[in-house]
């Protein structure tokens, strides 16, 4: 949830939560007040079965990661998903990646001349090596990894 608060039947999640629904799985969204929320469809293995709910807003879910906050998402064999801050003028690679999506939830990244602010969405290809930086007031973004590096067909994949 980016902002307002989304609901699911009773449950409300206010800004800062992290759902993800299994395969095959349904809900009854709605907002009465209304709500920015990033929607990935079909990112999940066909075999997994279990719900994931984070607040991340609980400091209790954040660790300490190479000198860089870290709140875990999601992972398994494949994928690693999880948020990370970043401060001013970090790079956020030490190097090529096995693909990654990106969403910057706070602050902005810059590669080069190419700012991206609040809201960017980033995908990079298995093998690339952006020189990207955190911005002038850092940053946190959303990081999906190894995914790309193995990928599952749309047979295998549904929402």
């Amino acid at each position: 949830m980016l902002s307002g608060t989304f609901s699911e039947g009773d449950t409300h999640y206010p800004a800062g939560w992290y759902l993800r629904n299994p395969p095959g799985s349904s809900h009854q969204p709605s907002s009465a007040e209304g709500a920015v929320i990033f929607v990935k469809l079909r990112q999940m293995q066909r075999g997994e079965s279990r719900p994931v709910r984070i607040d991340t807003r609980d400091v209790s879910r954040w660790t300490v990661r190479n000198g860089r906050e870290c709140c875990p998402l999601f992972s398994d064999d494949i994928e690693h998903v999880y948020l990370e801050r970043i401060p001013a003028g970090a790079t956020v690679f030490g190097g090529p990646v096995e693909g990654a999506e990106m969403l910057v939830v706070e602050g902005s990244l810059r590669e080069r001349a190419q700012e991206y602010e609040l809201g960017s969405w980033v995908r990079l290809p298995t093998g690339a090596y952006p020189d990207l930086v955190a911005g002038r007031f850092g940053a946190c973004v959303y990081l999906k990894t190894g995914h790309l590096a193995n990928p599952v067909s749309l047979e295998c994949a549904s929402c």
